[in-house]
């Protein structure tokens, strides 16, 4: 039984069925054909009996085997490894078929190679996951061949396994790195001079262009007849949420990612640079009802913490309570914070129903209100209209286009803080908007 289960027709053989058919036709017209048509039918049962007895003579001809990494980093290249031994003495024509989670909807994976006699490979490909969870791997299927290539057996490798795709450490690793050897600036990163507002005095140094003029100590400056101001250190150790919007409009898409899959994937990076500034991170999830609350801390053990949380985080199909937020920040957080929340307003109306639950907020913290660029629209403003209903088209992104941009200025009047970005840009932004605020010491 196990013979015919991983006993299988090369497609090489239909070709020489093909040609046999073929002399058999012409033998119609020739007769001289028609003999050789017999004798072409005998070489393929003699070649294809021999070719069965090279291939199923050793039973463990070829070894295989996966490998994968703990983790996926959700929205990056993932590379996984498989390995090759071939165990025959000849070479062999392999085609190897990978059963890939069910997440990718990928069916035409196949992979080819060629190995000489006790030959091994080691092959990488790329996967990059659109959705956090559990990917279940199942098993590799190898196809051998020799170089007649009449028949193949089939080696089948139980080697299932269970993978977690998490928010994108990646990229959470890419931004500290990048924080660490001061080359933020490569990705857009702004470069800002930080320079401390706190009473803990550091020194007096000279002023340059840029120095805050209130910081000017007025005495030295009589002694060394040259300006010198107060330099003061960081405040260090500030609590900083990230405050995420489960709601139904986080579900919109973008680029196969969901909105709120970039706010996880930018929470976890920016709290991770956070944590090296030596601030305090947090974070709060909230729809209809705050789901998680984790408290801002130091540790980078909180690092881990966060991951596990926004690896558990789904968006709901109800629409988010500020008003219940508002209430949960006043019992929960006592101390002034900076406080990012993402979220995604589409229209100006939709903004004025939770405006002041946003002010309330901003009175006692440092809030930033981020939202998205619809960039689909930014398209459609770009293409010129060949008609009227492609200028009715361009005329209704525009509208959108600019209650965005009246969002933005709605929530500065109102003393919020905001940021209006592309879902690509979001990291870099919130970042870039961090250090900004660590600059002027605001937090």
């Amino acid at each position: 039984m196990k013979f015919y289960k991983s006993l299988y027709i090369h497609s090489r053989f239909f070709a020489y069925i093909s040609g046999v058919a073929a002399l058999f036709l012409i033998s119609y017209w020739f007769q001289i054909f028609y003999n050789l048509a017999w004798v072409a039918i005998l070489i393929v049962v003699v070649f294809g009996l021999f070719d069965l007895f090279l291939l199923f003579k050793t039973k463990k001809g070829i070894l295989s085997k996966r490998t994968l990494p703990d983790n996926f980093s959700n929205s990056d290249e993932n590379q996984v490894a498989i390995f090759l031994e071939n165990n025959y003495a000849m070479p062999v024509f392999l085609s190897i078929v990978d059963e890939l989670p069910i997440q990718f909807q990928k069916r035409d994976f196949e992979y080819t190679t060629t190995l000489k006699a006790s030959e091994s490979e080691t092959f990488q490909y790329p996967i990059i996951p659109f959705e956090r969870g559990e990917y279940f791997f199942g098993n590799i299927n190898v196809y051998a061949s020799t170089s007649l290539k009449i028949f193949a057996k089939k080696y089948q490798f139980d080697n299932e396994k269970k993978v977690a795709v998490y928010p994108s450490y990646i990229q959470m690793k890419k931004y500290e790195f990048l924080a660490m050897s001061n080359r933020l600036t490569e990705f857009g990163l702004k470069k800002i001079r930080r320079i401390g507002h706190t009473m803990e005095f550091e020194k007096i140094k000279n002023y340059v262009a840029g120095d805050d003029v209130r910081t000017i100590n007025w005495k030295a400056t009589a002694k060394r007849a040259a300006l010198m101001i107060n330099q003061y250190q960081d405040e260090k150790s500030q609590p900083i949420y990230s405050i995420i919007d489960t709601s139904r409009a986080m579900k919109m898409p973008f680029e196969k990612l969901k909105l709120l899959d970039y706010a996880i994937n930018a929470t976890l990076a920016f709290s991770n640079i956070a944590l090296l500034k030596n601030d305090k991170v947090g974070m709060m999830t909230f729809a209809e009802k705050v789901d998680n609350v984790v408290a801002a801390s130091n540790k980078k053990t909180n690092l881990s913490i966060l991951n596990e949380v926004l690896y558990n985080v789904n968006t709901e199909f109800n629409d988010a309570d500020f008003g219940f937020l508002n209430g949960m920040i006043k019992r929960k957080i006592n101390q002034r914070s900076l406080l990012i929340l993402y979220t995604n307003f589409e229209h100006i109306s939709a903004l004025k129903r939770q405006l002041p639950y946003l002010k309330s907020i901003a009175k006692k913290h440092l809030l930033v209100t981020v939202f998205f660029e619809n960039t689909a629209l930014d398209a459609l403003i770009k293409e010129r209209a060949e008609d009227v209903q492609g200028i009715y088209h361009k005329t209704i992104a525009e509208k959108f286009s600019y209650e965005k941009r009246l969002i933005v200025k709605e929530l500065e009047k109102s003393g919020v803080h905001s940021i209006l970005t592309k879902p690509n840009l979001l990291s870099v932004n919130v970042i870039n908007k961090y250090l900004e605020f660590k600059s002027k010491g605001l937090i």
